[in-house]
């Protein structure tokens, strides 16, 4: 599937939904990791972050938001293809000898 002609239709209301929460999250974990490098937060304070501001829940909102409009755009031959691409991510835990940094090379 050619993908970089294709465009998907939201709602207003999602797209700006969406964003907000995003933006809220780059920020925040922006200055969390300021904190973390200048040593006045730890990984409590990143933990007490994601679960304070539902994090988690946010962000599986804005998930279904997206699959929503691809689910009734898209073919179902193209959705499994987005499905698939999408398993390919990198998932915490999935591998936990491996860290992030090791991950990359």
């Amino acid at each position: 599937m050619d993908m970089s002609s294709r465009e998907i239709c939201m709602p207003l209301s999602e797209v700006v939904a969406v964003l907000q929460d995003l933006n809220e999250f780059v920020v925040s974990l922006d200055r969390l990791g300021s904190r973390q490098a200048s040593g006045t937060a730890d990984e409590y304070t990143v933990g007490t972050f994601i679960a304070d501001w539902d994090v988690a829940r946010r962000l599986a909102r804005a998930r279904r938001a997206i699959s929503v409009a691809l689910d009734a755009q898209l073919s179902e031959e193209d959705n499994a293809e987005i499905d698939a691409l999408c398993d390919q991510g990198r998932f915490y835990g999935a591998n936990s000898a491996i860290s992030p940094s090791d991950q990359s090379s």
